[in-house]
């Protein structure tokens, strides 16, 4: 009698615990998604890109829709223009879309008009929004009904200014010149951030990695910086191939 007694309380804490540590595990899912954020270039479909074979899939321009490569479907995602902080909610309706990897995600033209985004320089931050929240359901909300205005407007009714005009060239002037740096990762000690260093110039032909510090427990490894779009990209795609998990891009830093 009391050995059954005993087996069942043992089937009850053994149950308790991995009770526990499934929930430990969700809990860990749910942080990921909450603080899970990227900082870098969008690419902007057009059906020239389609065409090219630079993406494996078209989406409609009139949408307030990304892909993404990450990301879950039906996720949704803040994009921001660092520049004007404007900023949109937007959906992922794919994330096995293929599309060079400089880029953090797919727009729409949509977006950029939204965003007033530099087409020619889009810049942006994605943050992931956790979809169990009251703010994200009114937010669903809100991109439906936008969603159903865009599908019946003319495909003329997202103005995408003209780069020919002369007034366009008048604004060109002021633009800050064209300097980033992909940021790799954060260090507590600069020991980690110089073996880093050390480990990228072992693994890799690039000869530009540099320690910034940011405080006396953060050290901050970049590649950069890069005046040039084409060398910038050249660059993304080598240390990419050491498996970093979240690579950045920042402007003027």
């Amino acid at each position: 009698m009391n050995y059954k007694i005993l087996l069942l309380i043992a089937t009850f804490f053994l149950l308790s615990g991995c009770n526990q540590e499934n929930l430990k595990k969700k809990e860990i899912n749910l942080i990921f998604e909450q603080k899970y954020n990227n900082t870098g270039f969008a690419l902007v479909y057009n059906d020239k890109l389609k065409k090219e074979k630079k993406i494996s899939k078209k989406i409609d321009n009139k949408t307030l829709t990304i892909f993404h490569k990450n990301l879950k479907k039906n996720s949704f995602v803040k994009v921001t223009n660092p520049i004007n902080q404007k900023s949109v909610i937007v959906k992922v309706i794919s994330n096995k879309v293929k599309f060079p990897e400089l880029y953090n995600s797919v727009i729409t033209l949509r977006i950029v008009e939204e965003l007033s985004l530099n087409i020619n320089e889009p810049y942006v931050d994605l943050v992931l929004i956790s979809q169990n929240t009251t703010f994200i359901a009114k937010k669903a909300k809100t991109f439906d009904e936008e969603k159903n205005v865009a599908e019946k407007a003319p495909v003329d009714g997202i103005k995408i200014i003209n780069l020919g005009s002369n007034e366009t060239e008048k604004k060109q002037i002021n633009i800050i010149n064209f300097l980033y740096s992909i940021k790799i990762a954060d260090f507590y000690y600069k020991d980690s951030a110089e073996n880093m260093i050390k480990r990228i110039k072992n693994e890799t032909n690039l000869k530009n990695s540099m320690i910034k510090k940011l405080s006396k427990t953060k050290y901050r490894v970049l590649l950069g910086p890069f005046n040039d779009i084409k060398k910038l990209e050249e660059s993304y795609n080598e240390i990419k191939t050491l498996n970093f998990e979240n690579l950045e891009i920042l402007k003027n830093v």
